[in-house]
């Protein structure tokens, strides 16, 4: 696995990304209303592509196949972060956070923040990050709830 720069070749298997880890969340943390809300099918690509063009994230991959993606906002705000559900808890989260936080610090800057969350709430834990607040955030007609969280470079 290696980690490189944002290549407009690979929007659509980032959305795919998205919404395949969002769907993938067990019903007992997310209900599949909340899930429609935070991730809303049908996929759109051409949204995302335009999006992608901005944020700009980090891809993992590997041989030639995307297996995850984090962004990293000039403040220090993780905007997104998600990993194939294929390839989940298989170290992809961890290569490109490492990688998100070598680049904040040559940036100079002294803190990245997240909303996570249920399911990514304890990575960030892991990887130094307090949580400053539950936040309740509204979706559609859902509300989805996350952490908001900061960690000191």
């Amino acid at each position: 696995m290696h980690i490189q720069n944002y290549k407009s070749d690979y929007n659509k298997a980032i959305t795919d990304v998205f919404y395949e880890s969002i769907h993938a969340i067990d019903t007992s943390v997310y209900t599949e209303a909340q899930k429609h809300a935070w991730a809303p099918l049908p996929r759109n690509y051409e949204a995302w592509a335009g999006r992608l063009m901005f944020k700009r994230p980090f891809l993992a991959m590997q041989d030639q196949q995307l297996l995850g993606f984090i962004e990293l906002d000039p403040d220090g705000y993780i905007d997104c972060m998600y990993t194939h559900p294929d390839h989940q808890r298989q170290g992809v989260g961890s290569t490109l956070y490492e990688h998100l936080e070598s680049v904040a610090r040559d940036k100079g800057l002294a803190q990245l923040r997240v909303d996570a969350s249920h399911v990514a709430k304890p990575f960030f834990e892991g990887k130094g990050f307090s949580v400053v607040s539950e936040n309740q955030v509204a979706r559609a007609d859902q509300m989805i709830t996350n952490f908001a969280m900061e960690k000191s470079l």
